[in-house]
């Protein structure tokens, strides 16, 4: 987007929202939303093999989507959020250009859909995730040559 076009779009959220303010009550958004706004965000990206738990869940604890907002943390005030998303990558990506993706995705979808301004997307890169096919494919061999002696 061009930046007129953001400004404008910014320009009208504030109206919107000190409008909804002040003549209709107020609009607050939930921590765990904007987490699984951010989840979805950061899994979209391609590199991306999972969410982690972060520092309490360790590495070995990648996440479905069932709760993307596990590997994300939130902190909301007034109309900014600071976010925290905490992923594996697979093996053979680049982690700052994926890390860049993510951050760049995230701070879009939480923008767009909630109206918030993102103050800062920081991703904690948990962990490499490496193919299992290499990992699998020899054991089927192995497997193989065992039934053919029979």
């Amino acid at each position: 987007m061009s930046e007129e076009k953001i400004k404008d779009i910014e320009a009208e959220k504030v109206e919107v929202e000190k409008e909804e303010e002040n003549d209709e009550g107020s609009i607050k958004i939930a921590d765990e939303v904007v987490g699984i706004i951010t989840g979805l965000a950061a899994t979209e990206i391609d590199g991306v093999a999972g969410m982690s738990g972060g520092i309490a869940g360790g590495i070995a604890d990648m996440l479905g989507r069932k709760s993307l907002s596990k590997g994300v943390k939130v902190e909301v005030s007034d109309e900014t959020a600071t976010v925290d998303v905490y992923v594996i990558i697979n093996y053979g990506n680049s982690i700052p250009d994926v890390a860049w993706k993510i951050q760049d995705n995230v701070k879009q979808a939480i923008e767009g859909m909630t109206g918030l301004n993102v103050k800062a997307v920081n991703v904690h890169v948990q962990g490499v995730n490496f193919p299992e096919e290499e990992k699998e494919e020899p054991e089927k061999n192995e497997v193989e040559k065992v039934e053919d002696k029979e």
